[in-house]
């Protein structure tokens, strides 16, 4: 994970600059400016060679006008304050932007997940649940898969709250977690959802500058789910894949990247290096290709004054959450590169992971056709939102994109009033 500024000054950065144009009401402007909740926990787990290890948890709330806090659960070594402030941060604004009733929080446990064995990470994933205690809760705050987390993690999550709760009230506890198996009140398309927004989001935007994805070219940045679905998702498009990177190296072909190949190729090796359909190349020379689109998802700070002018793309779409610094950004913006934000472009994994949490309520299971159908409705009017914004304010994507999320939170709040 690349090193940069602080993530959350970035994320309020992002929201001061669109509060300024709209003129957001000074009190909900400091509001925002601020987490409602922060949540730390160390907490021992057993280790299999009978040790005992402290961990360290977080869950940050920061805000819940709109409705149940959500966001999702990091597994990483690199979790930190800053970093899941930032991220329960962007979740506030993509949740209003997205018009779901949900606000935003994020979590994690500072860990990496590969360095133990299934048996540990179980135990770890069962006594951070149980640290978190009422934290957590259907109607209160809803975690979800994030980097390092999967399925799994959330089942154990899930049945670990419920095992907390009073014998009559459990069964109403399937909603405290969404990304869930579908045995266990999970929903069809949630594993492919994040990426599926990147593709929809893409081409409602492309269409703007006159890109049709059945002729365009693009590159990846990152592998793991969002990249690889997204990869799939535009591929089908008739796109044409021509780089990837991930953390095991980086990868390129003129002639185009089976993606479907890769993602399988990557699901056995556990990477994309050693591609035998694919010449191996540096870092630079990834961020150098050039493509009609880029896509960066993977981690947060990406793409940095070092190497933005590397990058030939006439539309960045960020997959990942955060991936362009703030200095970064301007100089894109100067060259007149159209950047789909975060808020916007990841927000398909959130939207499926509300269906889910609908689902849950509603002890309801929608085919993988009304997913599709009702995520496509959403983001095509999130969208349909941000250019019309981007237009009347005369402003860049990221810009309008919190402007319209902005204003349904200040909504709320002048309604409301602050209590008492």
């Amino acid at each position: 994970m690349a090193q940069g500024p602080s993530l959350f000054e970035t994320a309020v950065q992002q929201f001061e600059r669109a509060a300024d144009v709209i003129k957001l009401t000074p009190y909900v402007r400091e509001i925002l400016r601020h987490p409602k909740n922060e949540v730390v926990v160390n907490f021992p787990v057993l280790l299999d060679n009978g040790q005992y290890k402290v961990f360290t948890g977080y869950r940050i709330q920061h805000n819940n006008v709109l409705g149940p806090f959500k966001g999702g659960i990091r597994y990483h070594p690199a979790v930190n304050t800053d970093e899941v402030r930032a991220l329960a941060a962007w979740m506030t604004f993509k949740t209003a932007l997205s018009g779901l009733p949900l606000g935003g929080a994020k979590g994690g446990v500072a860990v990496d997940p590969k360095a133990f064995s299934e048996n540990e990470v179980t135990r770890i994933t069962r006594r951070f649940t149980a640290a978190l205690g009422s934290n957590i809760g259907p109607e209160h705050d809803i975690p979800a898969p994030d980097v390092g987390t999967n399925a799994r993690t959330m089942v154990l999550m899930m049945d670990t709250y419920m095992n907390s709760q009073a014998t009559a009230t459990k069964q109403a506890s399937w909603g405290v977690v969404t990304g869930k198996s579908l045995t266990c009140g999970g929903s069809e398309g949630r594993e492919k959802a994040t990426g599926q927004g990147v593709q929809i989001t893409l081409e409602n935007i492309a269409k703007d500058q006159k890109i049709e994805l059945s002729s365009c070219t693009f590159s990846m940045q990152g592998f793991g789910n969002v990249g690889s679905w997204g990869s799939v998702l535009i591929a089908e498009r008739g796109a044409k894949l021509l780089a990837v990177q991930d953390h095991t190296g980086s990868i390129r072909n003129v002639k185009g990247i089976d993606a479907n190949a890769l993602m399988e190729y990557a699901k056995k090796t556990g990477g994309i290096k050693g591609y035998p359909e694919a010449d191996s190349c540096t870092a630079e020379e990834f961020w150098k290709t050039k493509v009609d689109v880029l896509v960066p998802g993977a981690f947060e700070n990406q793409i940095t004054e070092k190497n933005v002018d590397w990058i030939d793309a006439k539309i960045i779409a960020e997959g990942a959450n955060g991936p362009i610094t703030a200095a970064a950004d301007k100089v894109l913006n100067e060259r007149g590169v159209t950047i789909i934000p975060d808020v916007l472009c990841n927000a398909g994994g959130v939207i499926v992971s509300y269906f889910e949490w609908i689902q849950n309520k509603r002890s309801e299971h929608w085919d993988l056709d009304e997913v599709d159908e009702r995520l496509k409705k959403l983001l095509t009017r999130a969208c349909a939102s941000v250019k019309k914004e981007s237009k009347r304010l005369k402003c860049d994507l990221r810009t309008a994109a919190y402007a319209v999320g902005l204003q349904r939170i200040e909504a709320a709040y002048v309604e409301r009033g602050i209590f008492p």
